[in-house]
């Protein structure tokens, strides 16, 4: 028994919600797109399990957070895809995969076939069992990845309200979900074994900051040490924990965050890998090419920085997904996909983006005494990344557009000073063009060029710099 499709999708994430959409503009025909997921709801804005979802008032519920409404595009519902003819297939994982065959075998028995086919299977979350330590499938220890995860969470942050919640991690989800766990009333201690949170995107300026402010909201920081083993009670529940220090911390919960792994078994020897991904060119097509990967499973060219990446956020796999969608449906019409590498969180009152790379010198800036700023980072003598907290979105666009033009930086005592107006000055700077030898419709064509270039740019970090959930 099975079905053929013109476009199939492996994943039900963030990935899969904005390809569908990305079809529908490019005019897919009705009953030519199949979405398989293993969820049971269809696609959503998955960043919103670890802000909205975890509050403990008015918090998102579905239907109100289905993709595309973190780009401000339409709410994808159940009966969105229906009445666009795209075939949900739900509660079902692909079993074997065969690029040369182009078939899916599903858990249910099911044989799909494709003409093209959009790998968007996402990530799943490092269990403790991966480090030698058990006791994940206790009532009381989570992890978030998924709706099921966050609505375990919940229910188990309702059970705890002033107990003690320990949080396993000091990267974005350890930082967010410590958040989320103190707004409803819960202590908190914070483990992770570097010697400041975020250390693979903050500072130590910066985290020390972060950690100034989540210590006044009562947050207590365990750094230099891991988790060892936990302590259970007789009903299996997890009463505690040893680090591999010697302390023992009481626990009435439990959440872990201490990783991702890309889902691309299904294709092991069958594609191209690099980069812990599968590895595309700049259309976002893989080794073979009836197939496309996108979002965290894909390691794609970044012309910023002239290397190959993998990217684990929302914002890579919204534009990976409407960009494969195009270079499939209109290859004519697109070009070679362009990423500034962009990464964003909010917690408690706070609020920060990060646009670039951060390689190269460090250069702070603002009051870190207050609510306004940030990082450059200036590497062979141009900028190449930013990080600002507290900005507003004028603010924002100016840095994405100074971060991607890559000015050179002559002066660093200045950098520092000027702060978020070295990037404004910069953004509204007219672009150098070399000297054009000649006139008439020569240099009007040029000149034509040359503006259009420019109101690209400014088009671009605009969209960049719009607000995501």
């Amino acid at each position: 028994m099975g079905r053929a499709f013109r476009y199939v999708i492996i994943g039900g994430g963030v990935a899969a919600g904005y390809a569908a959409l990305e079809f529908t503009k490019k005019g897919v025909s009705h009953g030519e797109l199949c979405i398989i997921s293993d969820e049971s709801v269809a696609p959503y804005e998955r960043p919103a399990l670890s802000k909205g979802f975890l509050n403990p008032e008015a918090p998102a519920r579905l239907p109100g957070f289905h993709t595309c409404v973190g780009a401000n595009e339409e709410r994808l519902t159940p009966n969105w895809y229906k009445e666009h003819g795209i075939e949900l297939i739900m509660e079902t994982r692909v079993e074997s995969a065969d690029v040369r065959r182009k078939t899916l075998l599903t858990t249910t028995g099911e044989t799909i076939t494709y003409k093209f086919l959009i790998i968007a299977t996402g990530s799943r979350a490092v269990k403790l069992e991966e480090i030698g330590i058990t006791g994940s499938d206790a009532e009381n220890v989570c992890y978030l990845h998924d709706l099921d995860d966050a609505t375990k969470l919940v229910n188990m942050m309702r059970k705890c309200t002033g107990g003690n919640a320990i949080v396993v991690g000091g990267g974005y989800i350890g930082m967010e979900c410590a958040a989320s766990l103190v707004i409803n009333k819960i202590n908190v201690s914070m483990v992770f074994p570097g010697s400041y949170c975020m250390g693979r995107l903050f500072t130590p300026k910066i985290s020390r900051y972060y950690e100034d402010f989540y210590k006044s909201k009562g947050v207590n920081f365990i750094k230099g040490t891991a988790l060892s083993s936990f302590v259970f009670n007789s009903e299996g529940k997890v009463t505690g924990v040893n680090l591999k220090d010697g302390r023992h911390l009481p626990a009435d919960m439990v959440v872990v965050g201490i990783g991702a792994r890309p889902n691309t078994t299904l294709f092991t020897g069958q594609l191209t890998f690099e980069k812990g991904g599968i590895k595309v060119n700049n259309r976002l097509q893989s080794s073979n090419p009836s197939v496309y990967a996108v979002g965290d499973v894909a390691s794609f060219p970044v012309k910023f920085s002239g290397d190959i990446r993998r990217v684990e956020h929302v914002d890579a796999a919204r534009r990976t997904a409407r960009h494969a969608v195009s270079a499939i449906m209109d290859p004519k019409n697109t070009s070679e996909f362009d990423y500034l590498p962009f990464f964003y969180s909010r917690v408690f009152s706070l609020s920060w983006r990060f646009y670039g790379d951060n390689v190269g010198e460090v250069v702070h800036f603002g009051d870190f005494g207050g609510t306004k700023f940030g990082v450059y980072w200036v590497n062979n003598g141009c900028l190449v990344g930013c990080f600002l907290e507290g900005g507003g979105d004028d603010d924002y666009v100016a840095v994405a557009k100074a971060v991607r033009l890559k000015p050179v930086v002559v002066d660093m005592d200045e950098l520092r000073r000027t702060g978020v107006g070295f990037a404004v000055e910069v953004s509204r700077k007219p672009p150098v063009l070399p000297p054009v030898r000649g006139g008439g419709l020569k240099k009007s064509v040029y000149m034509l060029c040359a503006t259009t270039s420019a109101i690209v740019v400014v088009v671009f970090a605009y969209w960049y710099g719009s607000w995501r959930v």
